[in-house]
């Protein structure tokens, strides 16, 4: 009896045994759902990516920009740069980002969601520091890679109407134009919005920084006029073309955080996003040299640095679709169709887009969208990802036309609006003596060179 009790003990004690090790060999359950862990790797590369589309800002546009207009309105150029980082910064903060990215209107059926996401990340409400976004980041380095972006959008406009512009005049349009025409088209594109919806592919900002800025120049740039001494034939000088080239270089190193940080991971797509960001920038510098020899017998520093802008706008919305085809051909085609709307449209049409931002950023983004219907592959995209119509699906195409439309249409009407509600309350145009005498003078009490 004794020795059948020990064998039954020991047989139990065996199976029991038998279930802990196989217990210990099958996946908790818990850990299905386990919370998301931050990704160091992701973060340290959109922190960096941050600070790279930064730089675009200041000194990017500030030097390029600056460098394109003459010596008396240098200080202009800079102090409406500093004050976009400044105003905007302050505002994405406050709602800027909730109305972008928040989604508690489509969540309660709200009508306005068609607008704007919402207000509950308002002032970054119920957002810690333990807050992870897509690619495992937290979300408070997701809010300032996007807050960058907002930075450079209506910094991209300063180019229409420099040299003649109110610096009031200047502050309460760009203040409402980032609110109404900037954040509504972020909704849209990139925080689930109609667009976004639809299937439009964006991928770094084609639709929401460059078409929306590029055609708000030109509506700017012609409701404001032209410059007193403006002459179809007779090009006004740039004061210092070494700026220029400087500026030109801080915008090509920050587009790398611009465009292989928009994945929000630093992965295969972010490395290919860095490639074809590169190639179509190379190629549109030495397209743009090319045709400008060509055309006029001289290959300049001025044309070249446009060219590599042109290519760097245009690769935008493609980057993380298209494969080094795409970008030889973005590259190739963008710098032509710019050039010709640079060198024969705008004197045809004499408007004075004063450095070119309808014509590079406007025309580059408009170009860039449509081509990435067309280029889009499913080598980067992935098996169930979208392709173009060179790869036989027309339907992205269609799309990418639809959301270039839209997005022509909504920012030319706002800008429209803008211009008549401020310029009719502030005033928008500088005064004879103060355009001819310069507005760093009049305008801030001081020059960028004295001697």
């Amino acid at each position: 009896m004794a020795g059948y009790v020990r064998k039954t003990f020991a047989a139990v004690k065996a199976a029991a045994l038998m279930l802990i090790f196989m217990f210990c060999l099958v996946p908790e359950v818990s850990a299905q759902t386990e919370a998301p862990v931050l990704d160091s790797g992701n973060t340290a590369w959109i922190l960096t990516s941050s600070l790279l589309v930064l730089l675009m800002s200041i000194p990017g546009i500030a030097l390029f920009y600056g460098g394109l207009v003459r010596q008396k309105n240098v200080l202009s150029i800079i102090m409406q740069t500093l004050f976009i980082v400044g105003v905007v910064s302050i505002l994405w903060i406050a709602f800027g980002y909730s109305w972008a990215f928040d989604t508690s209107f489509s969540e309660s059926g709200n009508p306005l969601a068609f607008l704007i996401g919402g207000f509950d990340k308002a002032f970054l409400s119920g957002i810690s520091i333990h807050t992870l976004t897509a690619g495992n980041i937290p979300e408070l380095t997701f809010v300032m890679f996007q807050c960058m972006f907002a930075i450079i959008t209506p910094a991209l406009i300063l180019g229409a109407f420099a040299e003649r512009i109110k610096f009031s005049g200047y502050i309460l349009f760009i203040t409402l134009w980032v609110i109404l025409a900037y954040f509504p088209m972020a909704h849209w594109v990139w925080g689930g919005g109609f667009l976004q919806q639809m299937g439009a592919i964006d991928f770094a900002g084609g639709t929401v920084v460059h078409i929306n800025a590029g055609i708000s120049a030109l509506v700017m740039a012609v409701m404001l006029g032209k410059r007193m001494d403006y002459r179809i034939g007779h090009p006004i000088t740039p004061h210092n073309v070494t700026f220029v080239f400087m500026g030109t270089s801080f915008l090509w190193l920050g587009w790398f955080g611009f465009n292989a940080g928009s994945g929000l991971a630093a992965d295969g797509l972010a490395a290919n996003a860095f490639l074809v960001t590169h190639v179509a920038t190379a190629v549109a510098a030495i397209t743009w040299m090319v045709v400008d020899w060509i055309c006029n017998k001289k290959p300049t520093t001025i044309g070249a640095c446009t060219g590599a802008v042109a290519g760097l706008v245009a690769i935008t919305p493609a980057a993380g679709t298209v494969g080094l085809l795409g970008a030889f051909c973005i590259g190739i085609v963008t710098p032509v169709i710019c050039f010709f709307m640079v060198a024969v449209i705008k004197p045809r049409f004499k408007y004075d887009d004063a450095l070119d931002a309808f014509g590079v950023h406007g025309i580059g983004g408009i170009v860039g969208s449509i081509l990435t219907g067309v280029f889009a592959t499913r080598f980067i995209t992935g098996e169930d990802g979208v392709q173009g119509a060179l790869y036989g699906d027309w339907h992205q195409l269609w799309v990418q036309i639809l959301a270039t439309a839209v997005s022509v249409v909504f920012s030319a009407v706002v800008t429209y609006i803008l211009f008549k509600l401020v310029d009719s309350t502030v005033g928008l145009r500088v005064d004879k003596r103060v355009e001819e005498e310069g507005l760093d003078i009049y305008e801030h009490g001081e020059s960028a060179y004295n001697h």
